[in-house]
């Protein structure tokens, strides 16, 4: 395996991070928006750390594509 890393294990990892992703940024939204003047419900920090992490692991997938794609290209 070139990465050293089982296919479980990379799926694991990346499972965990965007799960860890999107309880960081509710929890930052709860802090943070408040203290920006903006008082959102429970529910729409929610709709928003989703829309962010949907954007974020299609940026991470497009990005180690195009990364795998160029290493394919090299002599």
């Amino acid at each position: 395996m070139a990465d050293g890393q089982s296919r479980s294990a990379s799926f694991f990892e990346t499972l965990t991070s965007t799960v860890m992703g999107f309880i960081l940024s509710v929890v930052v939204q709860r802090a943070l928006f408040p203290a920006m003047g903006h008082d959102f419900a429970f529910a729409e920090n929610m709709a928003v750390a989703s829309v962010f992490t949907a954007v974020s692991i299609l940026r991470g997938y497009t990005m180690r594509r195009m990364f795998n794609a160029l290493r394919d290209q090299l002599p």
